[in-house]
């Protein structure tokens, strides 16, 4: 039994020891003690913005919406579809149909500045230009104050997290971008997802204030099931105009 005794021996010795010494090396223990708090804390961090990142795409996102988007785009802005792509995708068979018709959104995106209000400089934000059927096909988006925008108008609702993030997003406000004012009719939330820092208009009227003519960024659908993707990705084109188009087309869900 003594072998086991004289290990603990030992050991109080050595705590006693560092222990004791510690008003001699205060500075080194005072830095260790910042460094692995700040490796802490960056780590935290991280974490958190990842998890937080996770969070609003699964409040973003439902097994039942699909994102078509042109093929090699890495993000909706840096894609385009032509109206008679638009019109075709809508067509295709899988997407959920209502009797007003395809559930499908053909959305025009413009990155404009606004101020913050914390700081006043100028940071980007998205105007997003919608048909009447996104509110059906991404179901989380509630008005919470006014109304929503008239097809044709210059009219915009805005996300909660744009409205609370950068300045002059007052409902019953005008915002002005370009040479077009805007007028601020209604404000909305998606359950905390990345909508919430858009600003929603009609895609007409965004394509006829950037001079975009009858063009899109993406298409989002409403499928009749989460399992009609497969029949909704795997339609063929009728037209030569609609095969090359869709041989770039890029289905995302």
């Amino acid at each position: 039994m003594s072998g086991p005794f004289n290990w603990l021996r030992q050991l109080a010795a050595v705590t006693r020891f560092s222990l004791a010494s510690i008003p001699q090396r205060a500075g080194a223990v005072a830095a260790a003690m910042v460094g692995i708090a700040g490796v802490v804390a960056v780590l935290v961090g991280t974490l958190s913005i990842a998890e937080g990142f996770r969070q609003a795409l699964r409040s973003s996102g439902s097994p039942e919406v699909a994102l078509v988007m042109r093929s090699g785009s890495d993000s909706e802005s840096v894609s385009l579809l032509t109206g008679a792509e638009a019109r075709w995708i809508r067509d295709a068979p899988g997407v959920r149909r209502t009797a007003t018709g395809p559930l499908a959104s053909a959305e025009a995106l413009v990155i404009i500045n606004l101020p913050k209000r914390t700081t006043g400089t100028d940071a980007n934000v998205l105007l997003r230009g919608v048909e009447e059927a996104a509110f059906q096909v991404r179901e989380q988006v509630r008005i919470v104050e006014g109304r929503r925008f008239e097809p044709g108008r210059n009219e915009v609702i805005i996300g909660s997290g744009a409205a609370a993030e950068y300045a002059g997003l007052d409902v019953g406000g005008t915002l002005r971008l370009g040479r077009v004012h805007w007028r601020i009719v209604g404000r909305f939330t998606a359950r905390g997802g990345v909508a919430e820092s858009e600003l929603w208009t009609d895609a007409v009227a965004v394509q006829n204030a950037y001079q975009r003519g009858n063009t899109y960024q993406s298409v989002f659908a409403r499928l009749a099931s989460p399992g009609a993707l497969d029949v909704f990705g795997g339609v063929e084109p009728r037209s030569a105009s609609q095969r090359e188009g869709a041989a770039s087309g890029r289905i995302l869900r």
